[in-house]
């Protein structure tokens, strides 16, 4: 491996290592309760280098989502690759989550991710910070729409529509399981949505629920 690849693995290894004492240190005690200093002194490295790696302190919790940022946008990518459409990449990747219980899709009840979104929904500051990381989503899927519709903002529209689809779903799930539902009866009625919300999505977005450069009525 070269010097660069070594390089970017310790760098990947000190965000996961120091993400990780924070957010378990938030746990314990309460996001406004925990300064960063402490979780600096906790993860034994100083503070300026803390900020080197997390330039605020909602971004210890939200560094446990961040390989989902580009999720989407990858989703599309691959998608036209193999000759499917977007919104069929799409649904098919969000099915297949609530199929796993993905914690990102909201159908999951185990104790640490209860745990971890209960502090993330439940922190004003970090639900303020988790817009930011929906519009950089919302960005990189309107550029990989954006040889599928005819001007970029159509692309930043429907890119718009299909993240808050996503999160408006995930969120749904996530409430009904963080008030004592039962998964199995959570599960019946998340793909249910699932599938209505897709279907909507493909009604209002036609050129999206077929493969680029598809004729409308050869679908």
């Amino acid at each position: 491996m070269s010097e660069t690849g070594l390089r970017e693995r310790k760098r990947q290894r000190m965000y996961q290592a120091v993400s990780e004492v924070a957010v378990r240190l938030f746990l314990e005690r309460g996001f406004d309760a925990v300064s960063v200093a402490e979780v600096a002194a906790a993860a034994e490295i100083s503070k300026p280098t803390l900020f080197r790696y997390f330039p605020a302190k909602e971004d210890l919790v939200l560094h446990r989502i961040a390989d989902h940022e580009q999720e989407a946008a990858r989703i599309v990518a691959e998608g036209r690759a193999e000759g499917v459409a977007p919104l069929t990449a799409l649904r098919r990747h969000f099915l297949a989550g609530l199929a796993a219980e993905d914690p990102v899709t909201g159908l999951n009840d185990h104790p640490a991710a209860r745990a971890f979104y209960d502090l993330l929904y439940g922190t004003p500051s970090l639900v303020a910070r988790l817009y930011g990381y929906l519009e950089r989503s919302e960005a990189a899927l309107a550029d990989a729409l954006a040889d599928d519709l005819p001007t970029a903002l159509d692309a930043r529209l429907a890119a718009g529509q299909i993240v808050a689809v996503r999160r408006i779903l995930a969120e749904e799930n996530w409430r009904r399981v963080a008030a004592g539902e039962r998964l199995a009866d959570v599960r019946e009625d998340a793909v249910a949505a699932a599938e209505r919300a897709f279907d909507v999505l493909g009604t209002a977005l036609p050129r999206l629920d077929r493969p680029s450069g598809r004729p409308a009525d050869a679908r």
